[in-house]
């Protein structure tokens, strides 16, 4: 037996085994090197979020609401939202002559508390005419005092209403059933949001679905105090858009609109004494100085046609208010944006049926410990609560953002 020839063999096998595991580490450790930079080339440091989809909690009465169309949180991190209620087959329990046992149409404004429960619902027309109720009512804001402010989007809706927390009529904003008047001081053209600057007593009002301006008034009074349209310019409601939104290749940031196209959907104050203001069919979110100075815009899938991309935003609560969440209805997503780039970083949520996911994603609010709150319309008709989760490393799309089993 030749023992030296088979040690001599075995150990080139050896060596030439051992070469072939270390190219097989070294080829691994660069493969995941690979997929470590890929991924971290999709990840960013942005606010992380989870759906919560036992929030709220079922409404009472056999309620249901239709499409919700306005939401806004309190000092107290209590949750309000307005919608317009239901009819047909989904209101089979209603009326003289019921079909069914289910369902009723909640009323028209409904309170939850920070767990979800219900507080109160109340709202809609006037049993006494002591006010007009909107035709199509759009938007509710709340004051330092915890009042309800709501607006209205349908034709004669030139006015804004003014409620306490448990519905009871404290006022009336702007002149009813007027026509629509862009420099009117007297009325408004169907507001679409109300927020407020409660250092100077003052509301902002999205003015709206068909006057085309922001409207600053006083708190106590209802007083228009100052207005402006796009850029800051005098809004003119004979302004017709340059860009043809039917265009294949129409894209928004292309023309730079001198006037908003409208809806005008939201007006925002900072903290910092800026506005924030939602140009939806234009998918671009202006800001302006509080005296309705124009300091600067920004544009969100610009092609996007439609019902447009820019519905309406909030905060987060930091001091700073470092992120900006907009509500994309069109697009189905809410867009988180870094406020001093005005860059997008990651979005949350998709288009479906279930829990984090919409059908049109309408409006939107953030509590004190930074939860969003957000709302359908069309035939979403849902509210939804994102539990936040801190900053960290997260994907440039969120998506659902279902819990972690």
């Amino acid at each position: 037996m030749n023992t030296t020839k088979e040690y001599s063999v075995n150990r080139r096998r050896s060596v030439v085994l051992a070469a072939g595991l270390l190219a097989a580490v070294v080829l691994q450790g660069v493969a995941q090197a690979r997929l470590d930079a890929v991924v971290s080339a999709q990840t960013v440091q942005a606010p992380i979020f989870q759906v919560d989809p036992y929030w709220p909690k079922p409404l009472p009465n056999g309620w249901v609401y239709g499409t919700v169309i306005g939401v806004a949180v309190d000092a107290q991190d209590n949750v309000y939202i307005v919608h317009r209620g239901v009819s047909g087959d989904e209101a089979n329990a209603e009326g003289d002559s019921p079909t069914a046992e289910c369902c009723f149409s909640a009323p028209p404004v409904v309170q939850f508390d920070p767990d979800g429960n219900m507080v109160r619902a109340w709202g809609g027309p006037s049993a006494t005419d002591e006010y007009v109720w909107p035709q199509s009512n759009h938007g509710l804001g709340i004051d330092a005092m915890g009042n309800i402010w709501i607006g209205g989007n349908g034709g004669p809706d030139s006015h804004v209403l003014k409620f306490t927390q448990d519905g009871q009529y404290l006022g009336t904003y702007g002149e009813p059933n007027q026509p629509i008047d862009s420099n009117a001081m007297n009325h408004f053209g169907r507001v679409a949001d109300v927020e407020f600057d409660h250092a100077a007593n003052e509301a902002y009002f999205a003015d709206g679905y068909g006057n085309i301006r922001v409207a600053v008034v006083d708190i106590d009074t209802g007083e228009i105090k100052r207005y402006w349209g796009a850029y800051g310019n005098r809004p003119d409601d004979d302004y017709q858009p340059v860009g043809d939104r039917a265009a294949d290749d129409w894209m928004a940031d292309d023309y730079q609109e001198q006037q908003f196209r409208g809806p005008v959907h939201c007006a925002e104050p900072s903290n910092d004494g800026l506005v924030y203001v939602c140009d939806r069919q234009n998918n671009r979110v202006q800001v302006f100085r509080t005296d309705g100075t124009y300091v600067r815009e920004a544009y969100y899938t610009p092609d996007t046609k439609g019902d447009g991309a820019t519905w309406d935003l909030t905060f987060s609560p930091d001091p700073e208010q470092s992120f900006l969440y907009i509500a994309d209805g069109k697009n189905a997503r809410i867009r988180i944006i870094d406020r001093q780039t005005m860059q997008e970083v990651s979005t949350l949520g998709m288009g479906g049926r279930y829990p984090g996911q919409f059908q049109a994603p309408h409006s939107i609010d953030s509590d004190s410990q930074g939860n969003l709150y957000l709302t359908e319309t069309y035939e979403g008709r849902r509210l939804h609560k994102f539990i936040y989760m801190g900053v960290g490393p997260a994907p440039r799309h969120q998506g659902a953002a279902w819990p972690t089993p």
